[in-house]
C-alpha cells in the first residue's frame, strides 16, 4: 500500500489561505475620494493615517513623528566642540605642570623655557605644533601632552572609522601600525576599483584581515564605501557647523594628529576618493546641535551621521516628491532609527499598497494612480448607501408592467401560456399540470411515447422532461427496476412565470466642473452624487441608459472608471450649451426610452460653442450664450425630456435663468444644501422612474 506523509505546505504561499482583506482600506480611501480627494492623494492619506482597524499598526505620520523626535533628541545630545574643549584642557594642564616644574629653578634655561611657554599662540593646534619638539622638564607634563596627542589620534580616526577609538585605547604601537596597513590596503583597493580591476575576492581578503575594524560587516566594496563616505561627510558637516575660528583650530588639530601618526597622506587619499565616489551626501552642509554636554569628535561625527540618515528617512517617509513610493524607504534605515516594530509597520503598509493593485482596485497609468472599475463600483455602492441613509423608507421607485417579456423580474406567480408570450416557462407547473391531467384522463389508446407539439419557446426547455411513473407495491416488475414513463404534454398544460418590467429610461446627469464648485465647497457633494446615481442606475435599473456629462469651458462624457478620480477644471466658463448638445445626442440614440435630464450647477451659463467648435467665454453672460443655451432647452422640450435643475448657489442671474428654463420646459428647480444634493438627485430620478410607465 502507498504511504503518505502529511505536513505543512512549504512550496510558497498557502494556496488555500484567504485573500488579504483590503476592504476596510478601500472603504477608508473611498471616504476621502467621495469627499473630493483624488485617488492618489486618498491613498497617500490612508498610508499616512495607517490601516483602519489595525491594532498597534502605525502609519507614515506616526513613523515620521518618531523620526523627528529622534532628530530632536540627537540635537540635544551635546555640543560639537567637545574635542576642542578637551584638547585645550589637556594642553593647559600640561603647560601648568611644566610651569610648576620650572618655577623653583633659578637658572636662565628655566626662564627661557617660561618665555617660550608664554609665547605660545592661543590657537590650540598651533600651540601643539610648537610643543611637538619641546623638551619637557616635567614628567607629568610630558605624559599629559602624550595623552593629548593620543586623544587627537583616536578621535580623528574614530571620526573616520567608527569604533577605532576603543581599538586604540591602549596606545599599542602595533595597533597603530595595523591601522596604517589597513588604510594603505583600502586605498589600493579603491584605486584598483577605479581602474576596473577590483574583484570580490580582493574585498574578501581585505575583510579577512581587517574585518574586525568594521563592526557593520559590509558585504562588498560598495557597502564599505557607503559607510565610510557617510561618516566622512558627517565629519565635513561637523567642521562646517563650527565657527570659523573653531573650524580652523580643529582642522589644525586633525592635521597635526595625522602627521604625528604618519597617516596624513593615506587619510587625504581616502577622503578624496570617498568624496569623488559619493558627491551626493551633502558635504559641507552645517548642522545645529543644541545640547549642553561637549561631544568628542567621534561621538559628534556619529551623531551627525545619524542626523543625516534621519533627514533622508524623514524625506522618504514624507512621500512629498513626484513618483513617491513606499519602496523608496530604506528598511535598514528604519530599523536603525526606530527598531524592528517600525519595520513591521512599514511592511504592512507596503503590503496594503501592493494588495490594492494586485486585487484589481488600483492601477498606475503613466505614473498616475487610478481606481479601477472594480473599485469604482464599490465606491459607488458606498455613495449610494450614504444617499439612501438620508432617504425616508418606502421610496423604492419601482413600477410594474404585467405584460413584460423575459427581461423582466419574476414576481413568484405564474399563469397560463398565451400565444405570443415571451415570459420564461414555469417547467414545474407545466409538468405537474400534465401529470394531473394524465391521471384524470388515463393514457390515450395507441398513443406513442414522446412529446406533442409545443410552443417554440417551450420545446428546448422541456426536451428532457421525463418523470418516473409511480409504481405501486403490487405492480412492481420483479424482473428489473421500474422503467421511466414519458409524460404527454398538451398545449393547455403550459404555464409561464409572471414578470414585471421596468420601462427603460435614458438618463443624462450634467455636472458642473467649474472652479467655482470648489470655491463654494460643493464639488465633493457633486462627485458623490455622480457616483451614487450611476451605481443606482447600473445596479437597480440595468435596462436604463445613463450618461454622465461634465461641463466647464467645454463639456465631455465621463466614463465610470474616471469618475472616482474626477477633478474640477480650473478654467473660466460654464458651457451648459455644449453639455445639452451631448445630452441630446444620447437621448436621440434611445428614442423609445423615457428621457430624464438632471443638471447640477452653481452658476448661470457663461460660455457657448461657436460654429467653428471653439468655446467662447463671456461674463456677464452674453446674449448669444443665453440664446443658444435656451435653444438647446427647447430641443429637449420637443424630445419630451423634462429638465430638473439642482442649484448649489442662489445668485440672482442663476435663479433668473433656471426659472426661464422651467417656464419653457416644465421642469422643476431645487435648491438643496450641498450635503443633501445626493438625496435630492436620487429621489428625483426615482420619482420620474416611478411616475411614468
Amino acid at each position: 500500500m502507498s504511504r503518505y506523509r502529511y505536513g505543512a505546505y512549504e512550496d510558497g504561499p498557502d494556496p488555500l489561505a484567504p485573500p488579504y482583506d483590503v476592504r476596510d482600506a478601500l472603504d477608508a480611501m473611498g471616504d476621502s475620494v467621495l469627499d473630493g480627494t483624488r485617488p492618489d492623494d486618498a491613498l497617500r492619506e490612508l498610508l499616512r493615517r495607517g490601516l483602519p482597524n489595525a491594532q498597534g499598526r502605525r502609519g507614515l505620520d506616526d513613523l515620521l513623528r518618531e523620526v523627528r523626535e529622534r532628530r530632536r533628541a540627537l540635537r540635544e545630545r551635546g555640543r560639537l566642540d567637545g574635542t576642542l574643549e578637551e584638547a585645550r584642557a589637556l594642553l593647559d594642564t600640561a603647560i601648568g605642570q611644566e610651569r610648576a616644574e620650572l618655577f623653583p629653578d633659578p637658572s636662565d634655561d628655566a626662564r627661557l623655557r617660561e618665555a617660550e611657554l608664554d609665547a605660545l599662540p592661543s590657537d590650540t593646534s598651533q600651540a601643539i605644533r610648537r610643543l611637538s619638539d619641546y623638551q619637557w622638564r616635567s614628567d607629568a607634563a610630558r605624559r599629559t601632552f602624550e595623552q593629548l596627542k593620543d586623544l587627537l589620534r583616536r578621535e580623528v580616526l574614530d571620526s573616520q572609522f567608527q569604533g577605532m577609538k576603543q581599538a586604540l585605547q591602549n596606545q599599542d604601537p602595533a595597533a597603530m601600525q595595523r591601522v596604517k596597513d589597513m588604510m594603505a590596503s583600502l586605498n589600493e583597493m579603491l584605486e584598483k576599483d577605479a581602474r576596473g580591476e577590483h574583484t570580490q575576492a580582493d574585498f574578501d581578503r581585505f575583510m579577512d584581515e581587517y574585518g574586525d575594524m568594521f563592526p557593520d560587516r559590509p558585504e562588498n566594496l560598495e557597502e564599505l564605501v557607503d559607510q565610510l563616505a557617510r561618516r566622512a561627510a558627517a565629519m565635513d558637516r561637523l567642521l562646517a557647523s563650527l565657527s570659523p575660528e573653531q573650524r580652523a583650530e580643529l582642522a589644525g588639530l586633525m592635521e597635526q594628529a595625522m602627521q604625528d601618526a604618519g597617516l596624513a597622506m593615506e587619510m587625504t587619499r581616502l577622503g578624496d576618493a570617498l568624496r569623488a565616489r559619493r558627491p551626493d551626501l551633502g558635504w559641507g552642509q552645517p548642522e545645529q546641535m543644541d545640547g549642553e554636554n561637549p561631544l568628542g569628535m567621534g561621538d559628534a561625527t556619529t551623531a551627525l551621521a545619524e542626523l543625516a540618515d534621519l533627514s533622508e528617512l524623514e524625506a522618504a517617509l514624507g512621500q512629498d516628491y513626484p513618483g513617491a513610493r513606499l519602496d523608496d524607504i530604506d528598511e535598514d534605515a528604519v530599523r536603525r532609527a526606530l527598531g524592528r516594530q517600525a519595520v513591521d509597520d512599514l511592511d504592512a503598509l507596503r503590503r496594503l499598497e501592493k494588495e490594492l493593485e494586485k486585487q484589481g482596485y488600483l492601477r498606475r497609468n503613466r505614473g498616475k494612480l487610478e481606481l479601477t472599475p472594480k473599485a469604482v463600483r464599490r465606491l459607488g455602492e458606498t455613495a449610494l448607501r450614504r444617499v439612501f441613509s438620508q432617504l425616508t423608507s418606502g421610496r423604492q421607485g419601482d413600477h410594474d408592467q404585467r405584460d413584460a417579456g423575459q427581461a423582466g423580474e419574476l414576481t413568484g406567480a405564474s399563469r397560463e401560456w398565451r400565444f405570443g408570450d415571451e415570459q420564461p416557462l414555469d417547467v414545474v407547473r407545466t409538468v405537474s399540470n400534465a401529470i394531473r391531467r394524465s391521471a384524470m384522463e388515463g393514457p390515450p389508446p395507441g398513443a406513442a411515447a414522446g412529446l406533442v407539439a409545443a410552443p417554440a419557446a417551450s420545446v428546448e426547455s422541456l426536451a428532457a422532461a421525463e418523470v418516473l411513473e409511480p409504481v405501486g407495491a403490487d405492480a412492481v416488475d420483479r424482473r428489473g427496476p421500474a422503467r421511466p414513463a414519458k409524460v404527454r404534454l398538451g398545449v393547455d398544460d403550459f404555464e409561464v412565470h409572471e414578470t414585471e418590467r421596468r420601462t427603460g429610461a435614458a438618463v443624462c446627469l450634467l455636472v458642473d466642473l467649474s472652479y467655482s464648485m470648489v470655491l463654494r465647497g460643493t464639488w465633493a457633494a457633486a462627485k458623490q452624487t455622480t457616483l451614487a446615481l450611476h451605481t443606482l442606475v447600473t445596479s437597480k435599473f440595468p435596462q436604463d441608459a445613463i450618461q454622465i456629462i461634465g461641463f466647464s469651458n467645454y463639456a465631455r462624457t465621463l466614463h465610470p472608471e474616471e469618475m472616482a478620480g474626477l477633478d474640477w477644471d480650473m478654467v473660466q466658463g460654464t458651457n451648459l450649451h455644449h453639455a445639452l448638445m451631448i445630452a441630446g445626442r444620447h437621448l436621440d440614440r434611445h428614442p423609445d426610452f423615457e428621457p430624464i435630464v438632471l443638471v447640477v450647477t452653481d452658476g448661470e451659463p457663461t460660455a457657448h460653442l461657436r460654429p467653428d467648435g471653439r468655446s467662447l467665454f463671456d461674463y456677464p453672460p452674453s446674449t448669444d450664450t443665453l440664446v443658444l443655451t435656451l435653444a438647446e432647452v427647447d430641443k429637449m422640450t420637443r424630445r419630451g425630456a423634462t429638465m430638473n435643475f439642482f442649484m448649489l448657489a442662489d445668485d440672482r442671474r442663476l435663479v433668473s435663468f433656471v426659472e426661464e428654463v422651467a417656464r419653457r420646459n416644465g421642469g422643476r428647480v431645487f435648491a438643496p444644501d450641498a450635503d443633501r444634493l445626493g438625496e435630492y438627485v436620487v429621489s428625483d430620478y426615482l420619482r420620474v422612474r416611478r411616475g411614468r410607465r
